[in-house]
């Protein structure tokens, strides 16, 4: 397929120079370490040569790519579908049911994503042939360190035996590439420092006394108004504290932590991505590695207290040369090095309007792909069964057994009642909100 084919899919006019360089790096299967900024665009920047290796005559799966987290996983496995390729792709992490992921993998697909646990468990069970596997991905590889991957990386790398090019991904720069990565000759390719890579974000603190920490935070949402947010907290609790006070006001907004279950988590990020909530309350586990479409403003509730979790959390806004603010909200007497002294201060004292609700609403729908269920189905059904306008049908999820779709807040409570006996694809379905 030509490149220009697959720009038009994804909507972009050509490359950026970090995509380009790492192509032309690529070329005749050099192995490559890639270190750039979050938010950058890595994932195309390895999707490119991983297609320009597949070949459409061989059997098995031809490229692996391993992520420290399954909601990367399915974002990277969203990306290369749009490309529109006639490639088979299929995606495994912890958390999923494994006899779908089993299922999967008997006709093998080209492209296999997956994070180090679960496809070190494939192949222990042999549930597929390594063989044919000739380029690996390691996308946000520090990561993966960090979150302790490290025995089943090196265990999954020494079962590739036929490996030909090794491309590795990092959005800070390592001191030492781990030995068990094999890495020979690669090319290093460094956009950390460039400026034109480097997000535009404007930086406010917001000054307060602990025991004014949440109205501050509110009034803060308030003056920011009803724009995409990211509020970032250190601790679990803090997230919960958070989501009831807003909710409690009326404000729509989702959480995401590691102690919520995978699909509560995914329905967060979906109906973030939706416009269903255009805050989303989180750990720093929302910092990486996750597609979530511009996000104008970045709220640290709670500063982190390294560095580098500071600038991964900062790159969530301001991404592929968008504007973006970051807002930090500090008593007097705390200190952070890596916080200038220099960042003006936001006044959000005094009454502000409370955000209005969100254009749209999330719609479950009992049926997936395991159905034969797809977005053409489904918008077919809200159209002509539902009586909606095209404009009233958002962002559309398809999953296995289950599906999503964002309808206009002002018409779901009828569109509800009108499709209650109806069936989609012959199928009696379950249809309510999503909460």
């Amino acid at each position: 397929m030509e490149l220009e084919t697959i720009y038009k899919k994804l909507q972009i006019q050509e490359m950026n120079q970090m995509q380009k360089s790492t192509y032309k790096a690529s070329e005749n299967k050099n192995d490559v370490l890639l270190l750039s900024p979050t938010g950058s665009g890595k994932t195309l920047a390895f999707l490119f040569p991983v297609l320009r290796n597949l070949k459409k005559k061989t059997l098995g799966i031809q490229a692996l790519i391993l992520v420290p987290a399954r909601e990367l996983a399915l974002q990277i496995e969203q990306v290369f579908k749009t490309m529109g390729t006639d490639f088979k792709i299929s995606v495994c992490y912890g958390g999923h049911d494994k006899k779908i992921e089993i299922n999967n993998l008997i006709e093998a697909p080209a492209v296999l994503i997956g994070t180090p646990g679960r496809v070190a468990y494939h192949l222990r069970n042999k549930n597929f042939d390594p063989k044919a596997i000739e380029t690996l991905v390691l996308d946000e590889f520090d990561k993966a360190l960090e979150l302790g991957f490290h025995d089943d990386m090196e265990f999954i790398i020494s079962s590739l035996s036929n490996l030909s090019q090794r491309i590795l991904t990092s959005a800070t720069a390592m001191d030492e590439i781990p030995s068990f990565t094999s890495l020979k000759d690669e090319k290093r390719i460094d956009f950390l420092k460039l400026s034109e890579v480097r997000p535009d974000i404007q930086f406010k603190k917001v000054m307060t006394i602990p025991e004014e920490k949440l109205d501050t935070l509110f009034n803060l949402i308030c003056k920011i108004g009803n724009k995409r947010t990211l509020i970032f907290c250190n601790h679990r609790e803090a997230t919960d504290r958070i989501s009831e006070l807003l909710r409690g006001k009326g404000i729509d907004c989702e959480t995401f932590h590691g102690g919520m279950e995978q699909d509560e988590r995914e329905r967060a990020l979906l109906k973030f991505r939706n416009d269903s909530a255009r805050i989303l309350i989180t750990t720093d586990l929302a910092s990486r590695g996750l597609d979530v479409p511009e996000v104008e403003s970045i709220v640290h509730y709670q500063l982190p207290p390294k560095e580098d979790a500071f600038i991964h959390r900062n790159g969530r806004t301001a991404r592929m040369s968008a504007k973006g603010f970051a807002y930090l909200i500090m008593a007097e007497d705390e200190n952070f090095p890596f916080i200038k002294n220099t960042i003006p201060e936001e006044d959000v004292t005094g009454y502000h309007k409370i955000p209005g609700p969100t254009p749209f609403q999330t719609v479950y729908i009992s049926a997936g792909k395991k159905d034969k269920v797809n977005k053409v189905d489904i918008v077919g059904f809200l159209i002509k069964k539902g009586e909606l306008q095209k404009e009233d049908i958002g962002l559309i999820e398809v999953k296995d057994t289950t599906s999503y779709v964002a309808v206009s807040r002002s018409k779901v409570k009828a569109l509800l009642k009108k499709l209650s006996s109806e069936r989609l694809k012959n199928k009696k379905v379950k249809m309510e909100i999503a909460y």
